[in-house]
């Protein structure tokens, strides 16, 4: 019987030569991700443990990104711990250089490569055909501790795309029309995999966009096949050579495959308070807003600030509007700066913040207050989560945001 992508990858962690759904196997990991979201927690833990170890500190990798800069004491101090206990054991320390998954995306990751990482976004590595997903810090501090873990093989969803965006369609616009086609539960612990001639006319940022919000859909992993647009990525990156490149086989099974057509997809939100309330764009135009968000893990890449500026360019932030644009990494934040993207942001009345988790997060930057609506690229729009519980986040591609920036209003970048 033939394997998927996600299959051959538990596969290889696994030192194995055939592995199946349902299965569930001791693995090797490849590199543990942590955020100063929950690091401290796992630092606790860890010395709690009657014989502290870690087995191979090469693999860690801690980033500063959810309150940079720090917003309390209480946060300092849960960086400091983190900041003290990366230096006194060597472990790969990053802080100020972006949000941790661009940060992985652009030094670390590896196609063929199974990671864990102490936050739901991490399937954002599927993009460079990695197998990435999101763990507690128990799981977390067991892989940091003996370098292993355990993995129940997941069944895979195949996604054919067909055709090409059109118009100011977006990757964005495309993942949020899937996960609400199937649902936010429609992926629960399965792995999401994107084939078919439609890929070739997404780009790496594309790629990165799709496989990063596939969690919301409740998936384990996302994943691709390394093609010439993955390799070209990581030449640009640093020149990492893939620990294995996996395409599934003909005959592998998948749990159910669906047909998606390029050309069909619109501009679209997210509606409040689920990432799966759907709706074209067209259909909300006029509800106000009184801030608007680009950036994050999700749509804070160099291209999507190049979108955003485009649509905005020789025009002015709408009054009593907020809008914030915060570059996902230091990289991201630099080439904007040589481009002129944050000057045509500036000038038209936009806060450019440093690179970091910001409103996405809603702790440390752009926090919405009691009523007040907020458009975003972040990654969700649960009840609270850009600030007051009773609040309101649609969710829309850099497009989108930009224009309902300069609107007042969320209204179609058509």
């Amino acid at each position: 019987m033939g394997m998927t992508i996600a299959e051959k990858i538990v596969a290889r962690a696994a030192h194995k030569n055939e592995v199946h759904a349902g299965e569930i196997h001791t693995v090797e990991l490849d590199y543990l991700l942590s955020n100063d979201g929950t690091t401290h927690l796992t630092i606790d833990m860890y010395q709690k443990l009657s014989n502290p170890h870690i087995e191979d500190k090469s693999k860690l990798v801690w980033i500063v990104d959810h309150n940079v800069p720090c917003d309390s004491p209480k946060t300092a101090a849960s960086q400091k711990k983190m900041r003290d206990f990366a230096r006194e054991n060597g472990i790969a320390f990053h802080e100020g250089d972006g949000v941790c998954h661009q940060v992985m995306m652009e030094q670390y990751v590896r196609p063929g490569q199974l990671i864990f990482g102490a936050d739901s976004h991490t399937c954002a590595y599927g993009a460079l055909g990695a197998f990435g997903t999101g763990v507690g810090c128990t799981d977390y501090l067991y892989g940091m501790v003996t370098g292993s873990s355990w993995v129940m093989v997941p069944e895979t969803l195949r996604f054919n795309l067909t055709g090409k965006l059109r118009g100011h369609a977006t990757a964005r616009d495309l993942i949020l029309t899937i996960i609400g086609k199937i649902g936010a539960n429609g992926a629960n612990y399965h792995a999401m995999e994107f084939a078919g001639e439609g890929m070739k006319n997404l780009t790496m940022s594309d790629r990165i966009c799709m496989c990063n919000l596939c969690v919301e859909a409740g998936a384990k992993t996302a994943l691709m096949e390394v093609d010439e647009v993955a390799m070209a990525y990581l030449a640009e990156n640093g020149g990492r050579e893939p620990a294995a490149c996996f395409t599934s086989d003909p005959d592998a099974v998948f749990e159910k495959v669906y047909d998606i057509d390029l050309d069909t997809i619109v501009p679209v939100v997210a509606k409040p308070h689920f990432v799966d309330n759907i709706s074209p764009v067209s259909e909300c135009t006029g509800v106000k807003i009184n801030e608007a968000f680009l950036g994050s893990c999700n749509n804070g890449r160099i291209e999507d600030l190049r979108v955003g500026a485009a649509v905005i360019k020789g025009k002015k932030v709408a009054d009593k509007v907020r809008f914030l644009v915060v570059p996902a990494s230091r990289k991201v934040y630099r080439q904007a700066l040589e481009e002129g993207l944050l000057d045509i942001f500036m000038d038209a009345g936009a806060i450019v913040m440093n690179p970091n988790c910001s409103v996405c997060w809603g702790s440390c930057q752009g926090v919405i207050g009691e009523g007040e609506v907020l458009v975003s690229t972040g990654t969700r729009n649960f009840k609270g989560r850009a600030g007051d519980k009773n609040s309101f986040v649609y969710l829309g591609s850099a497009a989108t945001v930009a224009a309902s920036a300069i609107a007042g209003e969320i209204v179609s970048p058509e």
